[in-house]
């Protein structure tokens, strides 16, 4: 422990580690777990305690660059080492191949053991030279999902192994481990790299217009059909006007002046026990001849623990009926940190219908010239229970 000094007259003491690539310094009682300090003392609750025992594997997180249960790994003992938690893998290459797979194979479902599932998966990805079912089940054992039974996780791995084998990218011969529990090398670790380095953990400022890509490629998308009692030419106009739009949709908030092509603001959302107000800015396009644009924004949360970029790309045409409007809309989205946990596409697309129903009860009375909606907030109550009406509904109409 000689990187943890006592602070004088306490019990606590004043730990020096890097977390996610940054140097951080926090106090914690000598009988302190990782596991507590990670989420107590740095905010890091994407490390889940589960069984508390070492068993279950909900707490792993990389310790020197290999995987370790932070609930039985006192704090203490890891003072000056190198922790990476579920956090710091977002722009990790591995982690978002693996992350694509388990959405693909349908590897999760409460998501509670994903975080500690990713961390040994990933692992297993840099030491396997093959996609081995079971060399796969076997390094999983320490990791518990009550939901999935396993097939979809094991299957999820595998694909991402064997992708990478064939791409000609060899695993680590794990030559560099030496003898002796995990860490015990502190603070003088030679282990695998993330891809890229995590070099950030300090919440982010707002993503520049100029930053934005045109070569974004979307993690997940959906589309979108709204159907307005009004011309098509006066509902491409008022979606012109970024000031209405924002007053129309629930939750969002402008913070400064919008230009021609440019706007900043936010969105307040609440998904599942986390809430977050994401700030940023947006460029927007507009074809005034085809009746077309497009809204391609970024931003992080206070915190900067989640972020989020999308873009929506929208088109005004003549409705099913003389006189009416249809617009379609393309989002296509990513969503990095706590929140997406819980943005699964089908509750994001499920959400979007019933955000997309208010929004054009909102844009129908502005064109009606009803009085202008207060800018309404997402009630994720509301919303949740409505979604549940309409399965309802659903499910007892095919009875």
């Amino acid at each position: 422990m000689s990187a943890a000094l006592a602070e004088p007259g306490t019990s606590r003491m004043a730990l020096a580690l890097t977390v996610n690539g940054r140097a951080v310094r926090v106090a914690a009682e000598p009988r302190s777990h990782l596991g507590d300090v990670l989420r107590d003392g740095l905010d890091l609750t994407g490390t889940h305690l589960g069984c508390e025992h070492g068993v279950c594997g909900a707490c792993t997180v990389l310790l020197d660059g290999e995987p370790a249960r932070a609930c039985l790994t006192y704090a203490g003992a890891c003072a000056g080492a190198a922790v990476t938690t579920i956090e710091g893998l977002d722009a990790d290459a591995i982690a978002g191949e693996l992350r694509a797979a388990f959405n693909r194979e349908h590897a999760l479902q409460c998501g509670y053991c994903t975080p500690g599932m990713l961390v040994a998966a990933r692992d297993l990805v840099l030491r396997l030279p093959e996609a081995d079912e079971r060399r796969i089940r076997v390094g999983l054992s320490g990791n518990l999902c009550r939901c999935t039974g396993y097939a979809g996780i094991v299957r999820a791995v595998m694909a991402v192994i064997a992708e990478r084998r064939g791409r000609g990218i060899p695993p680590e011969t794990g030559a560099a481990r030496p003898l002796g529990p995990v860490g015990a090398r502190i603070g003088d670790a030679a282990f695998a790299p993330l891809e890229p380095p995590a070099d950030r953990i300090a919440p982010a400022a707002p993503a520049a217009v100029a930053d934005l890509s045109d070569a974004f490629t979307p993690a997940h998308g959906f589309t979108q059909v709204l159907d307005l009692l009004h011309p098509p030419e006066a509902v491409f106009a008022l979606l012109g006007d970024i000031a209405v739009v924002a007053a129309c949709l629930p939750g969002a908030v402008l913070t400064a002046r919008p230009a021609p092509d440019t706007v900043e603001g936010g969105l307040q959302a609440r998904i599942g026990p986390i809430a977050a107000t994401f700030r940023g800015r947006a460029r927007l396009a507009r074809d005034e001849a085809a009746r077309t644009g497009a809204v391609h924004g970024a931003g992080t949360d206070a915190g900067g623990r989640s972020a989020t970029e999308g873009r929506i790309r929208y088109r005004v045409e003549a409705g099913p009926t003389p006189g009416t409007a249809r617009v379609e809309l393309d989002v296509g989205y990513t969503l990095t940190g706590p929140l997406a946990q819980f943005g699964r596409p089908g509750l994001v697309r499920d959400l979007a219908g019933r955000i997309a129903a208010e929004f054009t009860r909102n844009l129908d009375a502005r064109l009606s010239g009803v009085a202008a909606p207060a800018p309404a907030g997402l009630n994720p109550l509301r919303l949740l229970l409505g979604l549940a009406r309409a399965r309802l509904a659903a499910w007892f109409g095919r009875a």
